[in-house]
């Protein structure tokens, strides 16, 4: 099979498996708030906080690291040398941090857990399978065993949904169904470990080339911070200042708006892996022709998202969640829904610095956003709640594009006529759901249905699009 033909299938294999990992969160939403207390709900999005936050620290770049230096060595031995002296190194570091959360599970406990020490002890367990399992899952990435990465992948979240949702819907509470989550990473752990050690062998490593792993690794530590102070620590600000209560207050409607991310997946995926080649020669006018078109059908299809999941937010929560969480929730997707379509915008266009290797610009700009945005968390949360969290989130990515949007402009240029179409079409799909007003399940999946026709006739009569753009998409499979 050709070359090319062969990536572009492993692009669509593993943008297939991170969609299906992105909606596991919403079939477990209505399963785990609807079976579990508003505070153990909230207990509950605390551990996959942390879950999410602990493995950029642990792993020390690690995995990164693993990619960039092994992904070309075809000599075996090097291969177990680099392989085996990371898997250490990083179950070393995970073993210090686990054993630390063990040794202050009680403060950690009152600070985000509602004073449930059984589940901050049991943490300590789900975070180090989970950064160990972070590392195994990029060995496959490493050696291009995409089937196999996006399997895992699949594995350790289904695997955690089937038995999370078994503990739920059984009635035990909190601590068992976060005991669920230790099953599915131990399992999926104790696989991907055979199945590596049958394929690679074994050896003791040297750590020969660990300074040189460390010296790339660790400096991408900052940046992963910052984009998770940004992405996630205001549920820890929320869970310290108010109460794990709140936080199950808040995650629904952030869950439901942050549904845009699904729409950035095959941007994200296939600019990377096209633009360089139109860059390393020079052809400036294409770079800048495959940025403006990919954010234009970005544009095209998440402002009527937005609209859409912002009207639709209170009855999807009372579907999906419960009415007392929709009613305290339902104005955080409209402002998480913007927040998500602005990082969408910033997505596209930081291919730019990307292509003039300035990531310490990328760098620094997080940084400057997290601190903004956990500041903001600081001073405001208390006084106005969790509406004060999803303002300063927005305002951090609207930071985090401004800046980049400064060092990318002689690229690409904002077709504002075609974002002026998109909103009036966009609103009139809204004026029609509002007057449709569905309550049920079904309802809504008729109103969405009725919408999306609505808004593309809409735009096509509007002229917002027309029907030989869509080539560029064929060009860029070819070409990728």
């Amino acid at each position: 099979m050709n070359e090319y033909k062969i990536f572009v299938q492993r692009i669509g294999l593993v943008g297939i498996a991170n969609l299906l990992v992105a909606l596991s969160s919403l079939i477990l939403l209505p399963i785990l708030t609807k079976n579990l207390s508003i505070d153990d709900y909230g207990i509950w999005v605390q551990i996959n906080t942390t879950i999410s936050l602990l493995p950029n620290l642990t792993t020390l770049g690690l995995p990164y690291t693993m990619v960039r230096f092994l992904s070309s060595e075809t000599d075996k031995h090097q291969r177990q040398e680099g392989f085996y002296s990371i898997l250490i190194m990083v179950l070393v570091s995970t073993l210090i941090v686990s054993l630390l959360l063990l040794v202050f599970s009680k403060e950690i406990a009152f600070a985000i857990f509602n004073g449930d020490v059984n589940v901050a002890i049991l943490l300590s367990g789900v975070v180090f399978l989970a950064c160990l399992n972070a590392l195994l899952l990029n060995y496959f990435r490493t050696f291009q065993e995409m089937k196999k990465y996006s399997i895992f992948l699949l594995m350790q979240t289904y695997l955690g949904v089937a038995i999370v949702a078994y503990f739920a819907l059984s009635g035990y509470g909190i601590y068992m169904t976060a005991v669920g989550l230790l099953i599915a990473n131990l399992i999926t752990f104790l696989v991907m470990l055979a199945l590596i050690i049958r394929s690679l062998g074994f050896i003791l490593p040297k750590f020969s080339n660990m300074r040189e792993y460390l010296s790339f690794g660790l400096p991408t530590i900052p940046g992963n911070l910052s984009s998770w102070i940004v992405n996630s620590s205001d549920r820890y600000v929320i869970g310290i200042v108010l109460s794990a209560a709140f936080v199950g207050y808040y995650s629904p409607g952030y869950t439901l708006g942050n549904c845009i991310t699904m729409l950035l997946a095959p941007f994200s995926l296939l600019l990377p892996s096209v633009l360089p080649q139109y860059y390393d020669k020079n052809n400036m006018e294409k770079v800048s022709l495959f940025l403006n078109y990919s954010l234009k059908y970005f544009l095209l299809i998440s402002i009527p998202a937005a609209f859409g999941l912002s009207v639709l937010s209170k009855p999807l929560l009372i579907v999906l969640s419960t009415p007392d969480i929709a009613l305290n929730g339902y104005l955080i997707t409209p402002l998480t829904a913007l927040s998500t379509l602005i990082f969408g915008v910033y997505a596209i266009i930081g291919n730019v610095l990307v292509l003039e290797k300035k990531t310490k610009v990328i760098g620094t700009i997080w940084i400057i956003a997290a601190i903004l945005n956990l500041v903001l968390n600081i001073i405001f949360v208390p006084y106005f709640g969790i509406m004060a969290a999803a303002v300063t989130t927005l305002l951090a990515y609207l930071v985090a594009f401004i800046l980049t949007l400064r060092f990318s402009t002689k690229f690409f240029k904002f077709d504002f006529i075609f974002i002026i179409k998109s909103v009036t079409a966009s609103t009139m799909m809204s004026v029609l759901i509002i007057l449709i007003n569905p309550h049920d399940l079904m309802n809504i999946v008729i109103t969405v249905i009725i919408s999306v026709l609505v808004y593309f006739a809409l735009i096509l009569a509007l002229k917002g699009i027309k029907t030989e753009e869509f080539q560029l998409f064929k060009e860029m499979f070819r070409k990728t």
